[in-house]
């Protein structure tokens, strides 16, 4: 995908182009994916605890008419050991394959968001007593989009980073129809229900939020790693209500000097260079963050969504991006540095951000940041779970040892 009136660019990571956004279009499937789609579809094995529990409940849906996936018989011994065929996990050596019942016991809690790319549950670790979220994606699902690299550079950049504003890895595994990527669990929800819930932030609490999100942008930019994808959905907040930058599934190691070309991210947070085609840089996450600390200051987002990305570049370009003269004077003038259309001249160096009028009196030390709680965050109500609903678990091999309703092991 390129700019409206020219040819798409080569990726640059030799995978095809990826749209977490309406209007993407759907890139034709090579000879040697359906070769693979085939030979998965075709595999049989034994499904355990969950899985049975939950299809038992009621008839399960895939997409919005497909019939649920007939589940093979089990076998007569319970106890016997499950071995996958080898070639299943020899394109993904990043996830290991769990055994059956291995040392760790995992009961799921709840149900935390569905993704365009996979489905995230609150799980309990009844050996560690504790609460961690994990992201379930469909094997299929991987080949269909011809993402394989770029799921094994999500884990590669999780397993690399280590920041208090990062949401960290746990584990992450294969079961054999699915992959299975484990977080730290964080029980006070996103900053996007956040700011749905009181409309707009004060501006001592933007403050403190952008302070926060330019330590791990900075941070991630020094390790030569854009995350792409930074927006109002995918930063959680911890049980202090800190921020934890999470979802890596778009992210990219990208040394300095190198450029990308992939047009992907959420179509309202991209930056201009991006909905283009390219060429950007690590510049493009601070635009990301120029558009979400508008939202956050005004309510509302300085330019309103598109269908696709071509709309969305011509939507960008002949925006005015008026900010708001309630703002004080270091806040319009940190936005304006931000949503500067010129990625050369857009503010995206640290020293800079350290000496902003906006940032006045504000330390950039995180762990001074974390030692005291952001009372305005902790003083709203606390996100709740969603229900367990069967359909989440729609062709869903269990990977997760005890069945819901299962009391954990003593």
């Amino acid at each position: 995908m390129g700019a409206a009136g020219s040819g798409p660019p080569p990726p640059e990571d030799g995978s095809p182009e990826l749209l977490k956004a309406p209007g993407a279009g759907v890139l034709p499937e090579a000879s040697w994916l359906r070769g693979w789609k085939t030979a998965l579809s075709s595999i049989s094995g034994t499904l355990l605890g969950l899985e049975r529990a939950l299809v038992a409940r009621a008839p399960l849906k895939l997409g919005q008419a497909a019939e649920a996936e007939q589940l093979p018989p089990l076998p007569e011994k319970e106890g016997s050991e499950r071995r996958l065929p080898q070639f299943i996990s020899l394109f993904l050596p990043e996830f290991p394959i769990r055994p059956p019942v291995g040392e760790r016991q995992l009961k799921i809690l709840g149900f935390v968001a569905k993704g365009s790319f996979g489905t995230v549950l609150k799980v309990l670790d009844c050996r560690q007593e504790k609460v961690f979220a994990v992201k379930v994606v469909p094997k299929v699902e991987v080949l269909r989009r011809d993402s394989l690299r770029q799921c094994k550079e999500e884990v590669s950049i999780q397993k690399q980073v280590c920041h208090p504003f990062v949401h960290c890895l746990g584990d992450t595994w294969q079961g054999q129809r699915h992959l299975f990527i484990m977080c730290s669990y964080c029980s006070t929800g996103d900053l996007h229900s956040l700011w749905k819930a009181v409309g707009r932030l004060a501006e001592a609490v933007t403050r403190l939020f952008a302070t926060e999100l330019v330590l791990v942008l900075a941070y991630l930019h020094n390790l030569g790693i854009v995350h792409r994808d930074v927006k109002m959905e995918n930063i959680l907040l911890d049980e202090q209500g800190h921020l934890k930058l999470a979802d890596f599934g778009l992210s990219r190691h990208l040394p300095w000097g190198d450029r990308a070309y992939t047009i992907c991210g959420t179509l309202q947070y991209m930056a201009p260079e991006v909905l283009s085609g390219g060429p950007y840089a690590h510049s493009a996450d601070w635009w990301s963050m120029g558009v979400l600390l508008f939202a956050l200051a005004t309510g509302k987002f300085p330019a309103a969504p598109e269908k696709d990305h071509v709309a969305m570049l011509d939507s960008v370009k002949r925006c005015s991006y008026a900010i708001p003269p309630t703002l004080s004077l270091g806040l319009r003038l940190l936005l304006s540095e931000l949503l500067c259309q010129d990625p050369q001249r857009r503010l995206r160096h640290l020293h800079r951000f350290r000496s902003h009028p906006f940032f006045r009196g504000m330390t950039f030390d995180a762990e001074i940041l974390r030692k005291r709680p952001v009372e305005f965050v902790l003083g709203l109500q606390r996100a709740q779970d969603t229900p367990l609903d069967a359909a989440v678990f729609s062709d869903f091999d269990c990977d997760l040892t005890v069945p819901v309703g299962q009391p954990c092991p003593g």
